[in-house]
């Protein structure tokens, strides 16, 4: 069984794949350059790293993770860079 925040990747990375369009109803999206694995999240003077995991979904890789803390979900298309 998926865990929530699972769910919420998988509906966000799969509406990105054939779309195009970094969008949720219900959470923030953003989108980053292609090819990013990981970022820093910044609140307030606080960074946490927030690692991406690689989703294939229509042929296309993406790399995706979603944060609790703030509710995102980061988006990184794979491809040329």
């Amino acid at each position: 069984m998926f865990s929530e925040e699972k769910q919420i990747i998988l509906r966000v990375v799969e509406h990105f794949a054939r779309t195009g369009s970094a969008s949720d109803k219900e959470f923030k999206v953003t989108s980053l350059p292609a090819n990013k694995t990981s970022i820093v999240e910044q609140v307030g003077d606080d960074g946490r790293s927030v690692m991406l995991d690689e989703y294939r979904v229509d042929g296309k890789v993406i790399w995706a993770a979603f944060s609790v803390r703030t509710g995102t979900v980061y988006l990184s298309p794979a491809g040329a860079g």
